[in-house]
């Protein structure tokens, strides 16, 4: 059995930035179920809203909070715009560029912002980001990194969290007790069959939870994209930017025609198209920047550019097919402003973690934010409350052995049945493989 101070389980935004704020003397490991660069955390396009001065905080609180259904944390809400600029600061210190336009920041806009407060490097925002957290990380020698690593469990003796069990690269059982543990493992996209997440997001972390009786909020709460590039292929579905629509494209129906304002919140966006497409008796329908200068939008978007000529689509001279797809989880493992769950010692951070800020609908370009705030406050939450190194601990590894494939059914079933009970109408629209 392996030790630390702190293990932290995944590897996207949130887990890098929480690493590199814990202090360099506590022993870190971190482990992913993939590789490093598999996270979602790499795909995110758009961008990082911010807020670019005190004058904007009441319509950026606002625009959050209308997005959300007025079903946000307000705390929450008021601690990440607020800590906003601190967090744009953090990630130019560790080197991030960001658009610049005549030496200033470019700020760009999407659906549900009242104004342009969207910061963004093209349009590859979140690899921009965690590439760079990535490269930070490498450098601390107190850091170690475990890749392929699979979260069977977490260790729970008298009502606290003392590690995890996992399997490793060569099928290994093992455990790390730790005095602190972070869940920063993304979404739940690999339960859908349409999802622009990777399929490995399987939400393991929310059946582990269910299995220890650690508080879960609105698992229910799960946001579809309206426009993914629309494809019959299997697999990922690749994500058409909101940043897209923000600067100015049309969606059309069969016929050509707009039928929606293009720069509503993502969940009326998405019931807008899902009832144009019943209409056009279609899967998909179309997005256009035919009509937008061709050389900024090559320059603005390269990549989804370069990835719909693959597809067979020049976007600066014919409309592209899109279609709605799972994106986002605004709930999931319930914490406090301090991203502590109802465990003592175990933490949630990023899409994993349910502190209210985005309500029952994320404002664009508010995760990679969320993400960062609230993975900052658990390092400093775990800096203020250092804990002693505990008696080891003893772990049945043997109980693992053999179940490793039942475990991941029951994970995928236990969660899909809790989103279920939550929202039978979600449920059957959404999840249910028939539909």
């Amino acid at each position: 059995m392996k030790s630390a101070d702190v293990v932290i389980v995944g590897t996207g935004a949130s887990g890098l930035f929480h690493a590199l704020f814990l202090p360099q003397d506590y022993k870190v490991i971190m482990i992913t179920k993939k590789g490093v660069e598999d996270s979602d955390s790499f795909l995110a396009q758009g961008g990082i809203s911010a807020l670019k001065n005190p004058e904007d905080y009441d319509a950026y609180f606002e625009d959050t909070m209308k997005a959300g259904h007025y079903e946000n944390d307000k705390g929450a809400v008021k601690k990440m715009i607020l800590e906003s600029p601190e967090i744009i600061q953090d990630l130019k210190d560790y080197d991030v560029r960001f658009d610049l336009k005549d030496g200033e920041i470019e700020f760009t806009r999407e659906g549900g912002h009242s104004t342009f407060r969207i910061l963004h490097h093209e349009d590859m925002t979140g690899r921009e980001i965690t590439s760079h957290l990535y490269e930070k990380v490498k450098q601390r020698s107190n850091i170690e990194i475990m890749t392929n690593c699979v979260m069977l469990d977490i260790i729970e003796k008298d009502g606290m969290c003392k590690g995890v069990v996992y399997q490793d690269s060569e099928g290994r059982v093992d455990a790390i007790q730790a005095s602190d543990t972070v869940l920063a493992t993304g979404g739940l996209g690999g339960l859908f069959r349409n999802s622009t997440n990777f399929p490995h997001l399987t939400a393991d972390s929310l059946a582990i939870c269910l299995r220890h009786n650690v508080a879960l909020e609105n698992v229910n709460y799960i946001q579809i994209h309206p426009t993914t590039f629309y494809s019959k292929k299997p697999g990922r579905r690749f994500l058409i930017s909101e940043s897209v629509r923000g600067e100015g494209a049309y969606l059309f129906n069969k016929d050509g025609e707009r039928f929606t304002d293009e720069l509503k919140p993502r969940d009326v966006v998405t019931a807008a198209i899902r009832e144009q497409m019943k209409k056009d008796d279609s899967d998909h329908v179309y997005l256009s920047v035919m009509h937008l200068d061709g050389d900024r939008v090559r320059q603005r978007f390269p990549n989804i550019y370069k990835q719909c000529l693959k597809e067979g689509y020049d976007m600066t001279k014919e409309p592209i097919p899109v279609t709605p797809a799972q994106h986002y989880f605004m709930g999931g493992v319930k914490v406090n402003l301090d991203s502590k769950t109802s465990m003592d010692h175990l933490y949630a951070v990023g899409e994993t973690s349910c502190n209210g800020v985005h309500g029952k609908n994320r404002l664009a370009s508010n995760s990679l934010l969320e993400a960062l705030v609230f993975a900052k406050a658990a390092a400093k939450d775990i800096k203020e409350h250092p804990v002693l190194q505990d008696e080891p601990v003893s772990v049945d590894l043997e109980y693992y052995h053999g179940k490793i494939e039942k475990l991941a059914d029951e994970n995928r079933k236990l969660v899909l049945d809790e989103i279920k009970r939550k929202d039978r109408t979600f449920y059957d629209q959404w999840c249910n493989d028939e539909n």
